[in-house]
């Protein structure tokens, strides 16, 4: 028996279990940037490290680097690939990268958005295809593009993204995140109504020049992000224009939903698989529209957008199991009625049980990725 059939309340564990249908080898995932997590995985077992903490300080970082060496310790055989975020930039790659020349392992990059579906995938020991809804803030994609609001086929190694949330531009980079008016800026933006935003966000210092920076393409990324989805829906609701951090105002949105309700006309699915729900946010932009009746209106429209749309691709690719990940999937509103929904269209769902939806599950993820790369690598050819 190996050393990860260690209990899963050892401490520095978040989680440890069987993995059904995992191949073999040994095997690691080191996560992405925030709350980043490590997960080592061998014979058929996993173990989940607690996250660390975001790798933007010295003292997280030899923290983290600690927690690298001490999962690496449990699988008692030599590593054979040891999988990363994508982004070139993450102290996770460069750790991934030096301890791959170091110790001879493959370093297996990986899309952020296919290791969330595979971590459910892990989670759940499902080793088929598998469609996947991964929401979340930020995931670096092919090409450098900003992805966040995913609709993949995910298949061991393999995923192909199926499509994706209408692209907002994200005036100001990073800076949005914690404003969420700027989001709801590019909303009107989007909507052909740049010139409601000066006198909408007159308080704001730079609302009378965002509209020409985003007319210009300047400092204002197009990101397909859900979490920016979210803050834009605040931002036209009045709830939290400047946050206090990431994610304070979609929570605090949530909090507010007593009974969801669905625009019928609140999305559009285009044939090119582009979920659309600017019909929505310009429903939440109307004169009079309180933040406890857009709340009810964000969460019931985007639930059945989120289910019409994984529906419609469960019956173009004949696969009837889909995965839910993502820090998105935090809000329990949402995830109940993405759930239900797709139940009652006669789908299997994958939600995390144990393991977190956000970054700190990322990893588990990544190693279930790795594990298939590492069978390929050895498999006989035919």
């Amino acid at each position: 028996m190996t050393a990860l059939a260690r209990s899963q309340v050892d401490e520095g564990l978040a989680w440890a279990g069987a993995v059904p249908g995992a191949p073999p080898l040994p095997v690691a995932g080191l996560g992405a940037y925030l709350k980043a997590a490590v997960a080592v995985m061998a014979d058929g077992r996993a173990c989940l490290s607690q996250a660390t903490g975001d790798l933007g300080d010295v003292a997280t970082r030899r923290a983290y680097d600690a927690v690298v060496a001490d999962m690496l310790s449990r699988l008692g055989a030599p590593l054979r690939v040891i999988a990363h975020d994508l982004h070139p930039d993450f102290h996770s790659t460069h750790a991934a990268c030096a301890l791959a020349e170091a110790t001879g392992a493959v370093a297996l990059p990986v899309q952020h958005h296919h290791a969330h579906i595979a971590a459910v995938a892990a989670e759940h020991g499902h080793a088929g295809p598998l469609l996947g809804l991964a929401l979340d803030g930020f995931g670096l994609g092919p090409g450098a593009e900003s992805w966040g609001g995913e609709l993949l086929r995910v298949d061991g190694t393999a995923f192909e993204r199926l499509g994706h949330l209408r692209r907002l531009p994200q005036p100001g980079g990073d800076i949005a995140a914690r404003e969420p008016w700027r989001m709801a800026a590019a909303a009107l933006f989007a909507l052909g109504r740049a010139d409601d935003i000066a006198p909408r966000f007159a308080d704001r210092t730079h609302a009378g020049m965002i509209g020409q920076i985003m007319a210009r393409g300047l400092n204002s990324p197009e990101t397909s992000s859900a979490g920016r989805l979210f803050d834009a829906a605040c931002g036209l609701l009045g709830v939290h224009p400047v946050a206090d951090f990431e994610g304070q105002a979609p929570m605090a949105l949530e909090a507010m939903v007593t009974t969801p309700r669905v625009m019928a006309d609140g999305y559009v699915i285009g044939d090119d698989g582009v979920l659309d729900v600017l019909p929505l946010l310009d429903a939440l932009s109307a004169t009079g529209m309180t933040s406890e009746d857009g709340a009810d209106l964000f969460h019931g429209t985007l639930a059945a957008a989120l289910v019409a749309w994984a529906a419609h691709a469960a019956e173009t690719t004949g696969i009837g199991v889909v995965g839910l990940s993502g820090g998105c999937f935090f809000n329990r509103v949402l995830t109940a009625a993405v759930v239900e929904g797709l139940t009652a269209r006669g789908l299997t769902v994958l939600a995390h049980r144990h393991v977190s939806p956000g970054d700190p599950g990322l990893s588990l993820g990544q190693a279930w990725i790795a594990a298939h790369h590492a069978a390929m690598m050895v498999a006989p050819s035919a």
